[in-house]
């Protein structure tokens, strides 16, 4: 099972900072982002499609599309903006 990461706002707002997860089929960002989501309610609404965040897979930002593995980390974070 990939180990999912939380940072900043996600991690506040779901209560966790890391979990394990089943990998859904597709084994994709995509599947494991639906997954999260069909989780409902907070999940539902700062994972939703639009909001800003970004996925990264073993410290590569990742797309949608991006195949996941067991062994995989996956990290889910808001932007981050610099000065």
């Amino acid at each position: 099972m990939p180990t999912i990461l939380y940072f900043a706002r996600l991690r506040e707002t779901f209560g966790v900072e890391r979990e394990h997860a089943a990998l859904p089929a597709p084994a994709s960002v995509a599947g494991l982002l639906d997954a999260l989501r069909a989780r409902g309610d907070t999940w539902a609404a700062e994972l939703a499609p639009g909001r800003a965040f970004r996925v990264a897979v073993n410290q590569r930002i990742a797309g949608a599309d991006t195949p996941l593995a067991d062994a995989d980390e996956v990290a889910i974070f808001p932007p981050v903006t610099g000065g």
